[in-house]
């Protein structure tokens, strides 16, 4: 990759001629001014991110205790964005540069409603950091760049095919998400580039709808640059975004056949207390119907703040009959579920 990178930080010949390099030709042969990155510095600001997770880490069985993917420097002291599962409830992080250096870093935030995390090299880099650009411009047919720091093909020309809500079983919810084809191999943090070079996206998932819902259209799923903005700097300064903490129930749902089912519950979380088993179906909330999971997070979510207590309308497992019953959670901050503050 290293070797790429140096190769590219001149326009080649006959470039123009080339389909990759027709994409990339804005990146690489921009006019030459002082403050311009070429594709080297571009592909550069691109790292690796290694965890290790605490022992006992409540999503150790489902992430892993060793995580390994992508982060993009965004500042100049070596402040690098990437996506928030890769370094929650981490006992130590390190970063990998292009070059092969590694530098140990030190965890900063993670902020659960948009899924960023935010680490920071304990020494100086010495790259030049990716400005953020605007997601908001990124519609369906914006050519685009998926960039990682390793991996067989680090860096794979996409489109945005759409820009959609979604919807994770882990009550997460992105109102406008920005889903690209081709697939991205190493999605996990990966850096999402517009033309001029600016960050418009964090990779998170390989998606297998990426076009519409329900689909076959294996993508990728990016978390729009523009939810970072207004909290970085609280992010950066506190650890956290400043926003109340929304209503957790620890209730991992799935959506089949018009119905949302509980896969499982978060051990300890307020679903278990509160009883509530695989299988059940969640038909409302309070009496109001929910027809997708999306629909049931903001749901629970305009119930109040966390601690709240939610009703959900509930059609238990293997009932005999089909009476509703009532399940009140009192909710709780995933935040202080999680164990990120614990050494």
């Amino acid at each position: 990759m290293i070797a790429f990178l140096r190769t590219w930080k001149r326009c080649p010949a006959g470039l123009s001629g080339i389909g990759f390099g027709a994409m990339l030709a804005v990146l690489v042969c921009a006019p030459a001014a002082a403050e311009k990155l070429t594709f080297g510095d571009i592909a550069g600001a691109v790292v690796q991110v290694h965890s290790e997770i605490k022992e006992g880490a409540r999503t150790a069985r489902s992430l892993g205790l060793e995580r390994a993917g992508n982060g993009v420097v965004i500042d100049k002291d070596g402040l690098i964005l990437t996506i928030g599962y890769l370094i929650m409830e981490s006992k130590s992080v390190s970063v990998v540069t292009q070059a092969g250096r590694k530098v140990p870093a030190r965890f900063v935030a993670y902020d659960h409603p948009t899924g960023f995390g935010l680490i920071r090299a304990d020494s100086s880099l010495g790259i030049r950091p990716i400005a953020l650009g605007e997601s908001a411009s990124v519609v369906a047919g914006t050519p685009l760049l998926a960039l990682s720091a390793a991996g067989q093909q680090p860096f794979t020309p996409v489109r945005a095919v759409s820009r959609r809500t979604f919807a994770g079983y882990w009550e997460y919810l992105l109102d406008s998400a920005i889903f690209t084809m081709p697939v991205h191999g190493q999605y996990g943090g990966a850096a999402l580039v517009d033309l001029q070079g600016n960050l418009v996206g964090i990779g998170s998932l390989f998606i297998n709808d990426a076009l519409e819902p329900g689909q076959p259209a294996p993508g990728n799923m990016f978390v729009p640059i523009d939810l970072l903005k207004p909290i970085l700097d609280r992010l950066i300064h506190s650890g956290r975004s400043g926003q109340p903490a929304r209503p957790w129930l620890g209730v991992y749902t799935a959506e089949a056949e018009g119905r949302i089912i509980v896969n499982r519950v978060a051990t300890g979380g307020p679903g278990e207390t509160a009883g509530m088993k695989p299988g059940d179906i969640i038909v409302g909330i309070g009496g109001r119907r929910v027809a997708n999971m999306a629909d049931l997070f903001r749901k629970v979510w305009s119930t109040g703040k966390a601690g709240v207590d939610v009703s959900l309308d509930v059609l238990p497992m293997n009932a005999g009959n089909l009476d509703i019953k009532k399940v009140v959670i009192h909710s709780r901050d995933r935040r202080q579920w999680l164990r990120l503050d614990e050494k």
